[in-house]
């Protein structure tokens, strides 16, 4: 039995993440960790159900010392999600991270704690399988492609931009495309940001608008021909598969995998 904490259990995917937890035999959830005080158990909260008699903490340096978990899954805020990661690194708690927000320098130095410990650290940026695979022919197709924009459309409660997925995408992209910037040499945004963000080259655009979910297509331009990469999360079931599929991988890991494309 996989001992597993969630952080962030009220959220959209966090109350996914608690549902799937509380519904898998092979899993316990043995506590959450939420930013604001809703009472000493997940039951006492209107979103969960009475027997959801789950401890919450406020603190996640006290739940990990008071529960010990096995997982610390976060579905958290960018600006928390380093800091939570190297607590868990630093006291053998296995972290599953689907909150964005790291810098290469953070990655890097995450990398080696789990590695010096030999603790298995997952960071995904898309917990959709699709999602994931659309990265992996993403990456394919750009050796043959080499013009290419990204569109990223996500709800507009997301707070962070362009999203992980998004970013991700680029980066493996970039690493079998040659470095170049693309449109015409001499173009002019004649409203500064028209062009999207700029990943080596590659325009990065991001949508936020109310109904969506979480949406990206990836757009490749050649002579006469446009190839069109798309995937669509309708609703947060969509990344379950991959929550699951991460909690338990990370059990027998013993370094940080950037991305479940990588142990898919």
């Amino acid at each position: 039995m996989i001992r597993v904490a969630i952080g962030g259990p009220r959220g959209k995917m966090g109350q996914e993440a608690v549902h799937t937890v509380m519904n898998n035999e092979n899993m316990e959830l043995v506590a959450v960790l939420d930013h604001k005080e809703i009472g000493d158990l997940l039951s006492e909260s209107p979103e969960f159900p009475a027997s959801y008699d789950v401890p919450v903490f406020l603190d996640l340096e006290s739940l990990i010392s008071s529960i010990k978990p096995d997982v610390f899954v976060d579905l958290t805020t960018p600006h928390q999600v380093f800091e939570h990661t190297m607590m868990c690194l630093q006291n053998a708690v296995r972290p599953v991270i689907g909150t964005t927000g790291f810098s290469e320098a953070q990655l890097e130095l995450c990398s080696k704690i789990a590695k010096d410990n030999e603790l298995g650290c997952i960071v995904a940026p898309n917990f959709a399988i699709g999602a994931v695979l659309m990265m992996k022919f993403a990456a394919m197709a750009a050796a043959y492609f080499p013009d290419v924009e990204i569109i990223e459309m996500h709800h507009d409660q997301k707070l962070d931009a362009p999203s992980g997925t998004a970013y991700k995408t680029a980066q493996m992209i970039a690493e079998v495309r040659p470095s170049h910037k693309q449109g015409h040499p001499t173009e002019e945004e004649t409203l500064p940001g028209a062009r999207g963000a700029s990943y080596d080259g590659i325009p990065i655009h991001s949508v936020r608008l109310p109904g969506l979910v979480a949406h990206q297509q990836v757009m490749f331009g050649g002579e006469g021909q446009l190839f069109t990469l798309r995937h669509d999360s309708f609703n947060r079931q969509s990344f379950m598969s991959g929550v699951t599929f991460s909690i338990n991988q990370v059990m027998d890991l013993k370094e940080l995998v950037y991305g479940l494309e990588n142990i898919l």
